[in-house]
């Protein structure tokens, strides 16, 4: 009997292998995210937060170039959802991308299954729900893109990966934040800032209270480690160090850099980084990580300062003594712009490019596409307290672009988003730019506020080849990077100053163009880049997801409570396969 039993097994196991081997292709990830709201405490003072499987912040998504992701969200908030993959280029499906733009919102109570791959990517991103301010309680966590096993990285395999989300925190819920917004009041200063969705440790006795949870992070002596840093924040730009140690920046947003050791690094709204860390000091005690808020008065600003723990594992003392010291320079931003032109490509390394593929060549092809885009402080519109860029405060539709698209809807969008700032009052409009499929476009971000905002592009890794204070123009372009500027997805642009990148626009889909800085996000600072195929035969698109949503005009198409996962790509291959193989065991079991 068990020689039989033993034979039936390996026969189950190679039917199995036999179908996994029929439908093979690149592999799968599979997630499941039951996104709701805890009570938690991260300042000492208890809020709702909102949190991924009971946890905040949420788990880091951990996959491989080429991976096919899928994810299924299961919304337990009383409010719409969408989850938007930050920095996922989203290659041939807009469709995926979580944005308002571009998907219908998941209904509370309900659940929807994101389905996309991290086609030619590697590097360190995050994702966090994009409706209705609701980053500002939480749900966000890491993106982890590796290499291929068969691709080298640039430097000696690290010990452990280790993500840390930094950002700052207000103790009010994403609720009462919007609400102020729209009351047409500023959010003022934050209440903190949190490492890992913990408050600071109480370094100091009279600034920080008794009581609070603090992030330790348990190292080995002698290991190097790659740590993964993203500000998950709404407005607050951020210095990250880590007492008595070198930061080696290896890459940032998906782009392999030039390695350079830095004892801090400023790290604005939305921008990730990794670092390689060598864990090279005596274990006589633990030592600081802090995130302290950048261009502010430090004596007023010393609460809101995140610390956390660095713990050897042959530690012999707790950490003591004054935070490691932040760049002086509350009135000069010119240290950070220089600290960020330091920054640069790779251009020898392996692995995932973004276009032009290869050797460097952007600075030799003709930019098809010039945008100059201006952002300006708040002003009313309309009788609203609105932001706005190149005079227009972005309003989205009902009915998103790209479902319009498909169906041939007319009025939800114009074509119009002006190549510079419009002369006279403000408007409020769906005005989006028009792309040129495998055109080669310029833009050149225009921060005229009074604090540092970044911008980021969706479906795109975009070449930054310059910034200075000052006016652009055209003369500008003399003092371009045309060799090794970085690419990434998010850049900063220092107030009074502007920054210029170069995008090559290769990928079709309706594409999100913002500041990442929250509050000024959410009153109309963005627009979309619609990129079109015209081609007959428009193979550069996946088709519409079979689950896709409807809403707005279309809502009655939507069928109530009918929302199945993706069937794109390989899922219904692998879900049948995964099904025969549960079926079989079930036969199994019922015989032994």
């Amino acid at each position: 009997m068990a020689s039989s039993t033993w034979s039936f097994q390996i026969t189950l196991i190679c039917i199995f292998l036999f179908m996994e081997l029929s439908f093979a292709g690149d592999p799968f990830k599979f997630f499941n995210f039951e996104v709701s709201y805890i009570e938690a405490s991260p300042l000492g003072v208890p809020q709702q937060v909102i949190a991924i499987n009971g946890k905040f912040p949420g788990p880091t998504m951990n996959v491989t170039t080429n991976d096919n992701v899928v994810v299924n969200v299961r919304n337990k908030l009383d409010e719409e959802l969408l989850l938007h993959w930050s920095g996922v280029q989203q290659k041939k499906t807009s469709w995926q991308d979580g944005l308002p733009g571009t998907n219908c919102p998941i209904p509370s109570r309900w659940n929807w299954t994101y389905q996309f791959q991290a086609k030619d990517q590697i590097g360190s991103f995050f994702y966090f729900p994009s409706l209705h301010f609701q980053r500002a309680s939480g749900g966000f966590g890491g993106i982890t893109i590796n290499n291929r096993g068969e691709i080298p990285i640039p430097f000696d395999f690290p010990y452990d990966d280790i993500t840390i989300m930094i950002g700052d925190w207000y103790t009010r819920n994403h609720t009462a934040l919007r609400n102020t917004l729209l009351a047409g009041k500023d959010l003022g200063k934050p209440d903190g800032v949190l490492i890992n969705g913990k408050g600071p440790y109480r370094y100091n006795d009279t600034i920080v209270p008794d009581g609070i949870d603090y992030e330790t992070i348990t190292v080995h002596p002698g290991k190097t480690y790659r740590i993964r840093v993203s500000n998950v924040g709404i407005s607050t730009s951020l210095n990250f160090r880590i007492q008595n140690h070198n930061l080696l920046l290896a890459e940032a947003e998906g782009s392999y850099t030039v390695q350079q050791n830095y004892t801090s690094l400023d790290i604005h709204v939305g921008q990730s980084y990794s670092f390689l860390v060598t864990m090279n000091q005596n274990a006589s005690s633990d030592y600081y990580i802090v995130a302290s808020a950048r261009f502010v008065n430090q004596s007023q600003w010393q609460r809101v300062t995140g610390v956390a723990i660095l713990k050897y594992t042959n530690s012999k003392g707790k950490a003591h003594g004054p935070l490691p010291e932040p760049p002086q320079d509350e009135f000069d931003k010119t240290f950070s712009m220089n600290q960020a032109r330091s920054i640069r490509w790779n251009v020898t390394a392996s692995g995932a490019r973004p276009n032009p593929q290869g050797s460097f060549r952007y600075g030799s092809i003709n930019v098809t596409e010039i945008y100059v885009i201006q952002n300006l402080p708040p002003k009313m519109v309309d009788g609203k307290r609105r932001t706005t860029l190149n005079g227009i405060s972005f309003v989205n539709p009902k009915t998103p672009i790209r479902l319009a698209d498909q169906y041939k809807l007319k009025g939800v969008y114009k074509l119009d988003f002006p190549t510079a700032p419009l002369t006279g009052p403000p408007k409020m409009e769906t005005s989006v730019i028009n792309g040129t499929y495998k055109g080669f476009m310029e833009v050149i971000f225009q921060n005229n506020d009074t604090k540092v905002h970044t911008y980021h592009m969706s479906g795109y890794a975009f070449f930054v080849v310059g910034m200075d204070y000052g006016v652009w123009s055209d003369n500008s372009r003399g003092t371009y990077n045309k060799w090794d500027g970085i690419a990434r997805t998010t850049t900063q642009v220092f107030p009074g100053a502007w920054t210029a990148i170069l995008v090559s626009l290769d990928n079709v889909g309706i594409w999100n163009l913002r500041t990442e800085n929250l509050d000024s996000w959410f009153l109309g600072q963005e627009t979309y880049i619609r990129v079109v195929n015209s081609e007959p035969s428009n193979k550069t698109e996946l088709p519409m997801p079979d689950n896709a949503l409807f809403c707005g005009q279309l809502n009655k198409l939507q069928k109530p409570q009918v929302i199945s996962s993706a069937k794109s790509m390989r899922g219904d291959a692998y879900n049948f396969s995964f099904m025969m193989l549960l079926l079989v065991s079930a036969i199994f079991a019922v015989f032994q």
